[in-house]
């Protein structure tokens, strides 16, 4: 079992704990999403119970990378800030079943393993807390948005011509 392989059941029995910091260069699916490997993220994983006493883990991830905007296509930092609380079911029914229970959209439900990766929660959180279109609050250079905006006439500009009083 490597150092990031736990048995979520025990762990969170145990009110175990978990912290570290990963290369982004050693994440794949979040590399393939960023302009560049460069970058870390910082991640804390918490094991304990929910209120209603099941197996519940608290995962924090924080750390910048960089993302490509969609407005301008020139790369930025973009901070990744999240925390979330994961309940863990036996089985696909089990998990439904909390899911049920609890009826909170906050709280994912997710199914426990003997053996699972803490990296692959890690990474699927950081994947989660990006934005869909990344862009800069304001871009640096807009030269490509305004040569694009200028580069077509609008269709409706001959029939203005054509318009009578």
């Amino acid at each position: 079992m490597n150092a990031f392989e736990i048995d979520a059941f025990e762990f969170c029995r145990t009110n175990s704990s978990k912290e570290g910091g990963t290369p982004v260069a050693e994440m794949t699916r979040l590399g393939k999403e960023c302009a560049n490997t460069s970058g870390e993220v910082a991640w804390k994983v918490e094991g304990g119970s929910s209120k209603h006493g099941y197996p519940q883990m608290r995962l924090v991830v924080a750390g910048k990378v960089q993302l490509v905007c969609q407005r301008c296509l020139t790369p930025f930092e973009y901070e990744i800030d999240s925390s979330t609380f994961l309940l863990l079911g036996k089985d696909d029914a089990d998990a439904d079943e909390i899911e049920a229970i609890i009826d909170d959209e906050s709280i994912d439900v997710i199914v426990g393993a003997r053996s699972m990766n803490l990296m692959d929660l890690v990474e699927d959180e950081a994947l989660l807390a990006l934005p869909q279109a990344p862009k800069h609050g304001e871009c640096p250079d807009t030269s490509l948005v305004d040569a694009a905006k200028n580069e077509k006439a609008s269709p409706f500009a001959g029939l203005k011509g054509l318009k009578t009083n």
